[in-house]
């Protein structure tokens, strides 16, 4: 089965959305293409306007094409199959929000030159490395972060997490979705599907 391209997926964004202008447009959902995306490519930069960019649940493994997205705001990238952050520092100026679980992730460089990430939702990845989370600590607004899932805390208990990672990183406010700010740690009553993956509201 051959890939979806971005043209092609963009095609078909604008069919589904009245023969809307994708290059117009501040959101642009590009998720779960049958057949899906393997490549990013250079027709994302055409996309000048996009605020919020989902291609979420395709087969990527590396990011690229995003030079020119210079008001992207919100990228999920999520269930593909993206093994570092290479190719993003093209929006890191405007970037506020990542998504980027259930991925293949083991290593954090580069992301301290997102200054303007407020959440990152990197649960279900492979970072093994406690210097990898350490990262995180340079992202000075970084306020919401969804972390379980990875090797360093999957034998962990949740409270013993909650405490480590707000340790790590004091400028959180919420960690796993739980309140962290300051010195309390406030454990929501479970939902449902405690691993249900937490999307960007639209």
């Amino acid at each position: 089965m051959t890939s979806t391209s971005i043209k092609d997926a963009l095609a078909k964004w604008s069919e589904e959305n009245d023969k809307a202008d994708p290059t117009k447009s501040t959101s642009v959902e590009l998720q779960f293409m049958n057949p899906p995306i393997e490549k990013m490519d250079n027709a994302l930069s055409t996309l000048t306007k996009c605020e919020f960019l989902s291609l979420s649940t395709n087969n990527i493994e590396q990011i690229t094409g995003l030079q020119g997205m210079k008001c992207l705001k919100i990228i999920s990238l999520a269930r593909n199959s993206i093994k570092n952050l290479n190719g993003l520092q093209a929006v890191a100026k405007t970037l506020e929000q990542l998504w980027i679980s259930y991925n293949e992730i083991e290593r954090t460089k580069g992301i301290e030159v997102f200054q303007n990430l407020t959440l990152l939702s990197m649960q279900f990845n492979v970072v093994k490395d406690w210097s990898e989370f350490n990262r995180l600590s340079q992202l000075t607004k970084l306020t919401d972060l969804y972390f379980m899932g990875n090797i360093i805390n999957e034998e962990m208990e949740e409270l013993d997490w909650l405490k480590t990672g707000k340790k790590k990183i004091p400028q959180l406010e919420t960690l796993e979705g739980h309140f962290v700010m300051g010195s309390q740690i406030h454990i929501d009553e479970p939902t449902e599907d405690e691993d249900k993956e937490k999307e960007p509201e639209e």
